[in-house]
């Protein structure tokens, strides 16, 4: 397999060649750039079968790179490379049919994963050739995949074999079965075939699409696409095809199946704005028209109290209000929706993660956020959430926290400890004495109130410094510390180093 890295940071460029030799080793890096531009005169050069590559790069970004280089005609498979923020990015590469993408840090299981998918994606490809194409439904398969064109030879084999006029319109209905898809395909498959038997006048193939984990039924020989597409609404109203989301085109000959599903496949997340019984129709679906999509915030902030407090019924309360606000009767887009469980998700587990109650080894950021950007229906979503949810445990500490004021003095330094909230501030607001909350607190957690508040501040400080490129004095005061020289001089007691020294072995 040929390969191109392309990733201006050299350490993490050098990084990826040197465990692509170590992983397999069909793997050949003919070329590596550290900008989008030249990466593009590369992948032109090159011809490479995979394409590694950043997002944000000088001169020409990563999917402006991509995009250019599908339009000159490089079919090269793409692993990208971003960072969790960038969830626009990220969304944005997956309408380019990009579908493996890592964040950094790159992990290796996750590295590995993304090279063996996108090599038995090459290899599968190459084994199909059109004059190897035996049933009709490979080749509606190929050609709505974009593998094969249909030319002279295609059109004649579908003529004199099965009596199809490539010229006529032809219908595509897909169906995304997404988590599940191998369970419940063949179950589809065979629903799907019994529907259209009633039918008998109208012309079907229904084929696996195992990439887009869906079902897609191309239709032919039929009178009146209007009153069809009323016909299976009508089904889908009745409860007869439910829990996933339809999505129905028509185009005018052959030569559009794949441009026609091209349209179509990015519409298909409109389930989760829409109500369950609406087949997705395109290009209706363009003109629907939405609201803004903005949930309250006050819901972050609850449920960062909750989980502070360990109150697992509330967390569980507060994020069925948090799904249930989605279903308002208002219609957003789907994109703001999945950044709205992004930006709440993270939220949650950035608190969890915080007071040492989040299972990082049984959560995989990259698979949840992959679950919540390829989601197609709203029971996708949840089970995204519900699957966070399952890795929020009772650390060994909370477990041995039965007094309920200093739970709740906990979970305050935890929500507040940034504006450089005080004992007194804490033991006023929960009306008892300063004295008496030192006491009960050193009594239960085992250290004193300003040691826990400090070791919260510094642990905060040390993800800023790792993580992001705020300057010290901001990250001072957004751990509560107004003098950034008196946050460095607690920083370097509590770590032994300055905080520039700290950022810098860390880099």
């Amino acid at each position: 397999m040929k390969i191109v890295v392309i990733e201006d940071e050299i350490r993490i460029r050098e990084g990826i060649i040197k465990l692509l030799g170590k992983l397999n080793k069909e793997y050949e890096v003919v070329g590596e750039a550290d900008n989008g531009r030249t990466g593009l005169e590369l992948l032109m050069e090159k011809q490479p079968d995979i394409v590694i590559t950043d997002i944000r790069m000088p001169d020409m970004d990563g999917l402006e790179m991509l995009q250019a280089m599908y339009e000159n005609g490089i079919i090269a498979k793409a692993i990208v490379i971003s960072a969790y923020s960038e969830f626009e990015y990220a969304r944005s590469a997956m309408k380019l049919g990009v579908t493996e993408y890592l964040l950094k840090p790159i992990t290796l299981n996750a590295f590995s994963q993304s090279l063996d998918k996108v090599t038995f994606q090459i290899k599968k490809e190459r084994t199909k050739k059109p004059d190897q194409l035996a049933t009709l439904e490979q080749v509606f398969r190929e050609l709505v995949a974009g593998n094969i064109t249909a030319d002279k030879d295609i059109l004649d084999y579908l003529k004199h074999k099965y009596y199809i006029d490539a010229e006529k319109p032809f219908i595509l209905l897909c169906v995304c079965i997404g988590n599940g898809y191998e369970e419940e395909g063949r179950r589809w498959k065979r629903e799907l075939s019994n529907l259209w038997t009633m039918q008998p006048e109208v012309s079907h193939c229904i084929f696996e699409s195992d990439y887009r984990k869906s079902l897609i039924t191309v239709l032919y020989n039929y009178q009146d696409s209007h009153k069809l597409e009323r016909w299976l609404q009508y089904h889908i109203l009745n409860n007869q095809l439910l829990n996933n989301s339809l999505g129905w085109i028509e185009v005018e000959s052959i030569h559009h199946l794949k441009s026609g599903f091209d349209d179509l496949y990015p519409y298909m997340d409109w389930n989760i704005s829409l109500e369950e019984e609406i087949l997705i129709s395109y290009p209706k679906i363009t003109h629907v028209q939405t609201v803004p999509c903005i949930y309250p915030v006050d819901m972050e902030k609850r449920i960062k109290t909750a989980v502070c407090m360990s109150d697992w019924e509330k967390i569980k309360n507060i994020l069925r209000e948090f799904r249930r606000y989605f279903q308002s009767g208002k219609i957003y887009e789907p994109k703001e929706i999945k950044e709205c469980y992004v930006r709440f998700l993270w939220a949650v587990m950035g608190i969890a993660k915080e007071i040492g109650c989040l299972d990082d080894k049984g959560l995989e950021q990259e698979r949840l956020l992959d679950m919540i950007m390829g989601a197609k229906t709203r029971l996708e979503l949840d089970m995204a959430s519900d699957m966070l949810l399952s890795r929020l445990k009772m650390s060994e500490e909370d477990e041995e926290i039965t007094h309920l004021t200093v739970k709740r003095a906990k979970a305050m330094i935890h929500e507040y400890y940034q504006t450089g909230i005080t004992l007194e501030e804490i033991a006023s607001k929960l009306n008892i004495t300063p004295e008496y909350l030192g006491t009960q607190f050193h009594k239960v957690i085992g250290v004193n109130f300003s040691s826990y508040i400090r070791n919260c501040r510094m642990n905060k400080a040390k993800e800023l410094l790792c993580g992001t490129q705020l300057k010290l004095y901001e990250i001072s005061d957004k751990v509560g510390y107004s003098n950034p020289k008196y946050f460095s001089q607690v920083f370097k007691e509590y770590t032994g180093q300055l905080p520039a020294d700290y950022r810098k072995s860390y880099k």
